[in-house]
């Protein structure tokens, strides 16, 4: 069984920070589940595999392309981690501008990602 550890998730954050999509799903388990911070449901949108996690960073990347996750802290207990972040990027379809605080939950197995939620502040006026 492999250890989490805050070594982990400070490599996990890296690869997203990378935008290289081949290497943030290397951190996946093949039947990992991505919750995004928006979408119809309550966990948001609900990415089940490697190949739909996959279809969804590669558009978000394609949109925001400097998209940032500038890691503020990070922590582990067992099989659970948690990194709190800042994210930055601008969205081209748009115009507008993340500068957000958030974190993601992580559940792993055997070193991998088997569960990624994720949640967002939202600015409302």
């Amino acid at each position: 069984m492999t250890a989490v550890t805050e070594a982990l998730v400070m490599e996990i954050e890296a690869a997203f920070n990378s935008r290289d999509v081949e290497r943030i799903l290397s951190y996946f388990a093949e039947d990992g589940v991505f919750f995004t911070a928006r979408g119809p449901t309550k966990t948001g949108i609900e990415l089940k595999g490697k190949a739909a996690i996959g279809v969804f960073l590669r558009d978000r990347f394609s949109y925001i392309p400097d998209m940032y996750w500038n890691p503020q802290y990070r922590f582990v207990a067992g099989d659970r981690g948690v990194s709190y972040w800042t994210v930055t990027g601008t969205n081209q379809r748009t115009g507008a501008t993340l500068d957000l605080h958030g974190c993601d939950i992580f559940h792993f197995r055997d070193g991998k990602i088997v569960l990624k939620d994720t949640f967002w502040k939202t600015i409302e006026p």
